[in-house]
């Protein structure tokens, strides 16, 4: 009994893991190197899922290369800095995978592997962590090992293999980092870019020198040790200077205005931990926060608006939805690869006044912002300006008073409050008429947090994120949100937003009421204008319009008019937003009665669009309370 106990257990033992095997053997075919890279690629899409840019690397995806095209200390480095067994293992290392299958099951992962594993992981099944993918890369090395001769692995893991800056290939990777063909690669030159295998992105020499050199140092002595170079060549040796990235990096499907979009989505990445390793070779799957009739609205309007202008004029628009901080379009130029004026800082003239407001019913005790105003008298065309219609005519007088009243920080604080993220050094009361530089999209977000009556969502553009497999990476919180300041507060400063009338003869469709301000930064020369701006919004969009230039020179439009903020940043503005509001309906800002006499709190009226629940979809909050 026992021994038939212990013959099944042997079986079981060894006949098992051969079954599987097997199994995979029948089951797990060789990928062509063109087909499995095709799914390297990354795409970001649309909100509904449409794609919008593939990320395809500067000059496709790689250049194969011969063997003897690469030369023999290029290759040798490559072997010193991860597989110095190459030619005499069997391909894979089971202990390796042993290891990695041990890490994982413990939540850990990784494990060591050889030139062929990585060939076969990166390139032909996938690099995400998991058993089953361990399972099926072990079959496909096996199956590669006595399919293909060992230079021949080499030669395709050579020719694919990621290296960072967008460089998959050793070819691709000499261009990127030394400007030059691989046959020219210098020992130390090819030294470096072997160190970069393991982690590219973390250890570009542009970004972390002291890690790249260590690196390199590692792969020196490798080829010392090896007896690939010599001891008086290693002394000799130097670490090599790299272009720039900038000079030499990019992909080549972001030359339109989307490219700007797309590059704002890897920094958001970036900053949620998905590094440009990942996108380049994981076939990332980006869904974003961008609305494709919304984005082709704003497109038509920028375009329609600048037909026939100026060639230097430069224009920047950003949309946001109050209710989630979701960036519903965005035209930071119409070249990819160039400057994004949706992120460049520009002094927003009166578009900043709004915060000084906001300073003003925040401060303690609060401001009444119908009591005060200006003198009689002054440029203006009332006798005696209140805020709003000092607002309605750009008395700038009155604003620098109210800056002083509640003070110059105070106006800073609040509008960091509303989004405002640039920093803002040295104060005094000129703060309050813009003179303090921001970016189209930071103004988008700060209007957006007044829109959503006092409730701050950061401004981002990345939705989820899923992996070529379909395993999510990321999904955007659904509350990401902070309260701010109360409903009743950003009601206020609305209010006296709204007293701008319809400039340029513009209205909105179906009555809609906006929201809005121009912004005007004059010129060095009297009566000319740097920067143009129109901002404002509807409880359910925020839209920002900047129009400036390359240089700090006058702006002039076609007619040889000076450009102002009412003018071709409003006609663009309300282009768009009419498209918005027909796509997204009428909304109506709420209302406030008397409040609840025990609470405070103000009281929605019934009719707001959100039910009385609160604005832009956020239930009632106070204090620090999050929604």
């Amino acid at each position: 009994m026992h021994r038939r106990i212990l013959i099944a257990l042997v079986i079981a033992v060894v006949g098992a893991p051969a079954v599987l095997f097997a199994v995979g053997w029948l089951i797990f075919a060789v990928p062509s190197p063109d087909e499995a890279t095709l799914k390297q690629i990354s795409t970001i899409s649309y909100a509904d899922g449409s794609p919008m840019v593939r990320l395809v690397p500067k000059g496709g995806n790689r250049v194969r290369l011969p063997l003897q095209a690469i030369p023999p200390h290029v290759r040798d480095a490559v072997l010193a800095a991860e597989d110095r067994t190459f030619y005499t293992n069997p391909g894979f290392d089971l202990t390796g995978i042993v290891r990695a299958v041990g890490k994982q099951l413990t939540g850990g992962s990784g494990g060591g592997s050889t030139i062929t594993q990585q060939y076969v992981k990166n390139v032909l099944v996938g690099n995400e962590f998991s058993l089953t993918r361990k399972y099926r890369e072990l079959i496909v090395a096996v199956k590669v090992t006595q399919q293909l001769p060992k230079d021949e692995i080499l030669r395709g893991y050579l020719n694919t293999i990621y290296f960072g800056r967008g460089a998959y290939g050793i070819e691709t990777a000499s261009q990127a980092y030394f400007a030059k063909p691989a046959s020219q690669l210098t020992v130390s030159e090819g030294a470096l870019l072997a160190g970069l295998i393991q982690s590219p992105t973390n250890w570009d020499p542009a970004r972390a020198p002291d890690d790249a050199r260590r690196r390199w140092e590692f792969v020196m002595d490798g080829l010392l040790d090896q007896d690939r170079i010599s001891p008086g060549e290693r002394r000799a040796a130097r670490f090599p200077p790299t272009v720039a990235p900038s000079a030499s990096t990019g992909w080549s499907s972001l030359d339109g205005e989307n490219g700007h979009i797309a590059d704002a989505v890897r920094a958001e990445l970036s900053a949620l931990g998905v590094d440009g390793t990942a996108i380049a070779r994981q076939g990332l799957r980006v869904t974003t926060t961008i609305d494709p009739s919304r984005q082709r609205e704003l497109v038509e309007a920028v375009r329609e608006q600048v037909a026939g202008q100026p060639e230097d004029l430069r224009s920047a628009a950003v949309a946001i939805d109050p209710a989630t901080g979701g960036i519903s379009a965005y035209y930071g130029g119409d070249k990819g690869l160039g400057t994004d004026y949706a992120q460049v800082l520009k002094q927003p003239g009166m578009t900043f006044t709004p915060f000084a407001v906001l300073a003003g019913l925040l401060s303690d005790p609060p401001v009444d912002t119908r009591a005060i105003s200006s003198s009689p008298g002054g440029a203006t065309s009332c006798t005696v300006c209140d805020l709003r219609q000092a607002l309605a005519t750009s008395d700038t007088g009155l604003f620098s008073r109210l800056a002083n009243l509640v003070g110059p920080p105070a106006v800073v604080d609040a509008a960091r409050k509303a989004g405002i993220t640039a920093v803002i050094d040295a104060p005094d009361a000129s703060v309050a008429l813009g003179v303090k530089e921001v970016t189209p999209l930071q103004l988008a977000s700060a209007y957006a947090t007044l829109a959503a009556g006092g409730v701050y969502h950061p401004p981002h553009l990345v939705s989820t994120v899923v992996d070529v497999n379909g395993n999510v990476l990321y999904q955007r919180p659904e509350r990401a949100s902070e309260y701010r300041f109360s409903p009743e507060t950003a009601r206020a400063v609305a209010e006296t937003m709204m007293s701008v009338p319809p400039l340029g003869g513009f209205e909105l469709p179906q009555g809609q009421q906006a929201a809005v301000q121009p912004g005007t930064v004059g010129s060095r020369t009297y009566g000319q204008s740097n920067d143009a701006w129109f901002a404002g919004f509807t409880p359910v969009q925020a839209a920002v319009v900047w129009i400036g230039s390359d240089r700090n020179v006058p702006l002039l439009d076609q007619e040889g008019t000076p450009v102002t903020g009412i003018g071709l940043p409003s006609a663009l503005w309300y282009r768009y937003m009419a498209g918005a509001v027909l796509d997204l309906g009428k909304a109506d800002f709420p209302t406030f009665g008397q409040g609840d006499p025990d609470t405070g709190e103000p009281d929605l009226d019934a009719s707001s669009p959100t039910g009385g629940t609160g604005w832009g979809g956020c239930p009632e909050v106070s204090g620090s309370e999050r929604c």
